[in-house]
């Protein structure tokens, strides 16, 4: 009788990663754009707003401002980040190396917007998810391209659409997107003030995402 030499087959096995379920969302946020696309998305979340500063070290520039302010904004929220998924966001307006951030009073809205006048620039939005001691930051970028707009069509805009409260002096999902911006590549809802796509796949990827209807 020959011995019969038997080879030990050595398998691996593979244990799926688990996601966890997505957490009770905060939006850091009082901007009522953001609410809106949230809340459209199906995304269930409750608000909650706390001041903090909004400088940056000058060496930054575009998308690394965006991103640097959202970072800062998830520091007030370390008490909840245990429990909660902290979602901050920062919008910036830039163009020509610099920001046009909110207009300070309605000469400064004309100003603002007369330089965007029949130019392009950038829009970038950060956003930070904040959970469990962990921050995941990422950017989005838009370019926007606005028609030539006369100084009496800018000031009808300014005097009948609440321009104070929005970064580069402009609402793109109002009258000026509809009749003053020429073209726009890349998201238009990164413009409004939130990537929603981008926030969707990002979460999807981290958590086990249920949507409600909106």
């Amino acid at each position: 009788m020959k011995n019969c030499l038997c080879r030990k087959e050595k398998f691996t096995t593979f244990v799926p990663i688990m996601k966890p379920a997505l957490p009770p969302i905060i939006l850091a946020s009082k901007s009522p754009r953001r609410h809106e696309l949230l809340k459209n998305v199906g995304l269930p979340f409750r608000v909650v707003v706390r001041e903090g500063l909004e400088t940056y070290p000058d060496e930054l520039n575009g998308a690394d401002i965006a991103a640097y302010l959202c970072h800062q904004k998830a520091e007030a929220f370390t008490d909840l980040n245990e429990t909660h998924l902290i979602i901050t966001a920062d919008t910036i307006v830039w163009q020509n190396d610099q920001i046009l951030g909110k207009p300070a009073d309605r000469n400064d809205a004309l100003k603002i917007l007369s330089k965007l006048s029949g130019k392009s620039h950038e829009v970038f939005t950060g956003v930070c998810l904040f959970y469990k001691g962990q921050k995941t930051v990422f950017t989005e970028r838009t370019e926007v391209i606005f028609n030539e707009l006369s100084t009496e069509r800018l000031e009808w805009y300014v005097d009948h659409f609440p321009v104070m409260d929005k970064a580069g002096a402009y609402g793109v999902q109002d009258w000026i997107g509809l009749a003053g911006v020429k073209a726009i590549h890349g998201d238009f809802y990164n413009v409004m003030g939130l990537p929603v796509n981008h926030l969707v796949r990002v979460l999807e990827e981290r958590f086990v995402v249920s949507f409600e209807t909106p």
